[in-house]
């Protein structure tokens, strides 16, 4: 292996450190859009509904470490949960490399650019509506992106 090769194309998403895994998330946000799962089907819709700790200037959560005491239905991506993954976006680096692709050309970890998501309108604010907390969870239907 050469010494230039990177680590999501040498290493499966299980033998990543953490600190390697969590680079991988480009800061897209749009696992912080509400969706929607037919129980009949397990098809998932995602809505332009956002969660409200979301940060609309970094595109990053505002309480991170404790997201998942303060949002029950958020969800921590672990290595371990990789077979499931097909329900993040098709732009999420932690699907693309468990699909065996590679990351798309403006992510931070190829541009060393944090912003760079944003720039290439590939994040969350291109997407969202309404903040969760400004309207009921049976009212989400309605806002199901197309």
């Amino acid at each position: 292996m050469p010494a230039h090769e990177v680590f999501w194309r040498s290493k499966d998403l299980q033998e990543m450190t953490q600190k390697e895994w969590e680079s991988l998330c480009d800061g897209c946000a749009l696992c912080c859009l509400h969706k929607l799962e037919d129980e009949d089907t397990q098809e998932v819709f995602y809505t332009s509904v956002v969660c409200h700790l979301l940060d609309f200037e970094t595109c990053r959560c505002t309480k991170y470490e404790e997201r998942c005491s303060l949002v029950p239905d958020c969800v921590k991506l672990t290595p371990k949960d990789v077979d499931e993954f097909h329900w993040l976006p098709p732009t999420c680096a932690y699907r693309l490399i468990y699909e065996g692709k590679d990351l798309p050309d403006w992510h931070p970890l190829l541009t060393g650019e944090q912003n760079t998501v944003i720039e290439a309108g590939a994040s969350v604010l291109n997407w969202y509506e309404v903040k969760d907390n400004e309207i009921k969870e049976e009212d989400f239907v309605d806002y199901i992106i197309e």
